[in-house]
């Protein structure tokens, strides 16, 4: 593993210490080696229950929000500027107890992306991804889309 993915993936599990992370109950629990995959959840407290004893929905997507950005981030390097540009969640049932999520990319669509951007100088990828509980039942499904362009378009 090269020296800028191992800053990155420092970088990254510091946001087991992100006050509305704290405060949300959101924990990241894994990164494998290439930081491709990622592995979110969140347990339901006392303190993180809404009126009804769930999960908040914001509290849902915000468990979703920035690990797709990560990996592109990690995986496309510096190059590239990364963005967050759109989502959209879809709530299936109530979110009770440890909810997860799971982020991954292959290196295959990383590289379909890179191949994209330097075709056309930029795109937007869209990428989903869902919410189970502990029974594996789906919670949530939630669609991302990262804006991704080379840097040098920046200064034109």
């Amino acid at each position: 593993m090269d020296k800028r993915v191992k800053r990155y993936k420092r970088l990254i599990r510091l946001i087991n210490f992100y006050p509305p992370y704290i405060g949300a109950g959101i924990r990241l629990k894994e990164i494998n080696d290439d930081c491709t995959r990622l592995v979110v959840q969140m347990k339901l407290r006392w303190w993180n229950k809404n009126m009804v004893g769930t999960h908040f929905g914001g509290s849902l997507y915000s468990m979703c929000d920035p690990f797709f950005m990560f990996i592109l981030m990690v995986n496309l390097g510096e190059n590239y500027i990364v963005w967050d540009k759109t989502g959209y969640i879809d709530f299936k049932k109530p979110g009770k107890g440890k909810v997860t999520a799971v982020f991954s990319m292959s290196q295959d669509e990383i590289s379909a992306v890179k191949k994209r951007v330097e075709a056309d100088g930029k795109t937007i990828v869209e990428l989903p991804c869902k919410i189970t509980d502990e029974q594996g039942e789906t919670v949530a499904e939630l669609n991302k889309g990262i804006y991704v362009r080379l840097k040098e378009m920046s200064k034109k």
